[in-house]
């Protein structure tokens, strides 16, 4: 372990004798939340520095964020007790000047404008396809299992609850053989390799991820699927259906009506689109700075009014299924996955990474398991289902 990650990893605690201002607010805040400073329940903190209050104070979710990090602070149920901050909805007390000039930022610049589009390709999804393979598991599926049929049933780990939402996918779009089929951010190609090996498809996939690219292309080598390293904007060919898992959260609400136009285009007049999206409670135009910054920069969630505006005059909304509680047990299994991997991964992935990772996954955790954040598939037709579409489960 390196000098600077040593000292991290034995920084001993710098309580002052006397408690500070800052220290006196930050844990009547906490008590909101019924967290203790010190306490002995598993989402009580332990402070190991004491400029973790003044950070917290003035950077909100960024500065709680980032002394995690930096080995500030612990807590042994790290997403309980972010459970807990968000279900009092902390946030909004700490602001912070960073979320601040990131709502004014968001307002003035596109940040999801074409010229941006690969940014979080590189920095998210291009760290390295061996932190992917040992977190998401051999099929690569980087989005919320179905766990619906996880008790009394055969499904019982991440890999059956990951194919159970494919075949979800499929089912909801009535693949049969001979339809082609458009990917919008296929990811490492999983779910096309899917579709086509299972229901005799043909199929496009466009990302904007190298690795994603290059894995993908592997993977479906000899298979009827063509992979690009492509923007969506750039789409103008038709096909039968069209999914699109987990990257719509990249859009940005100021391109929403020009992604669902893309998808009009593309789509056969008799289509059928499914689009598979976490979303949020309530309309924003960016998203926490602290995410904006680790991990998914230019990035934020949709509200339900912001996509039904942005698709109306479209297509018809044939079902709208929200399963968002299966996000948590999907998180629970890779933060599982990882935390037994990080032994075997490359060393670029040093102790700062790592905490990074585990508090990624573990905001993630929270905001899914207090329901602020949902999980949504819609199935848009063009001009309506004739009779009507019925949805499976």
């Amino acid at each position: 372990m390196a000098g600077s990650q040593m000292q991290l990893h034995r920084r001993e605690r710098t309580y002052s004798r006397s408690h500070s201002p800052y220290q006196i607010q930050v844990e009547r805040l906490l008590a909101e939340a019924d967290i203790r400073v010190g306490g002995s329940r598993p989402w009580d903190i332990i402070v190991h520095d004491d400029r973790f209050y003044p950070r917290v104070l003035s950077q909100g979710s960024l500065g709680l964020g980032e002394s995690y990090m930096d080995g500030d602070w612990d807590a042994e149920a790290l997403d309980e007790m972010l459970c807990r901050l968000i279900g009092a909805r902390m946030e909004e007390r700490v602001r912070g000047l960073t979320m601040v000039w990131d709502s004014v930022r968001a307002h003035l610049v596109n940040l999801q404008a074409k010229r941006r589009s690969f940014a979080v390709g590189r920095r998210h999804y291009d760290l390295g396809n061996d932190l992917y393979r040992a977190m998401l598991g051999p099929r690569m599926i980087y989005s919320c299992g179905y766990w619906r049929n996880a008790d009394g049933s055969d499904i019982d780990d991440l890999n059956d609850a990951q194919e159970a939402k494919l075949d979800l996918v499929c089912r909801k779009l009535g693949l049969q053989p001979g339809q082609r089929v458009l990917d919008i951010g296929c990811g490492w190609g999983g779910a096309l390799r899917y579709a086509v090996e299972r229901y005799g498809v043909s199929a496009v996939g466009v990302t904007i991820s190298r690795e994603q690219a290059d894995y993908a292309q592997d993977l479906c080598r000899g298979w009827p699927i063509e992979i690009r390293l492509q923007d969506y904007r750039d789409l103008n060919e038709r096909f039968d259906r069209i999914f699109s898992i987990g990257m719509f959260e990249h859009v940005g609400v100021r391109n929403y009506r020009e992604y669902f136009e893309v998808a009009r285009r593309c789509l056969s007049e008799q289509g059928l689109f499914l689009l598979h999206s976490i979303g949020n409670d309530e309309s924003v135009t960016h998203t926490d700075p602290w995410i904006e910054r680790y991990i998914f920069p230019n990035s934020m969630l949709p509200s339900p009014s912001q996509v039904s505006k942005a698709l109306e005059g479209l297509f018809v909304i044939e079902d709208w299924h929200n399963f968002g509680a299966d996000y948590d047990r999907t998180l629970r299994a890779w933060r599982d996955n990882i935390e037994c991997a990080w032994p075997t991964l490359d060393e670029r992935y040093d102790y700062r990474f790592r905490r990074m990772w585990r508090y990624y996954l573990a905001v993630s955790m929270a905001v899914f398991r207090c329901r602020r954040a949902q999980l949504w598939q819609l199935v848009l037709s063009p001009h309506g289902v004739p009779g009507g579409y019925i949805a499976p489960r």
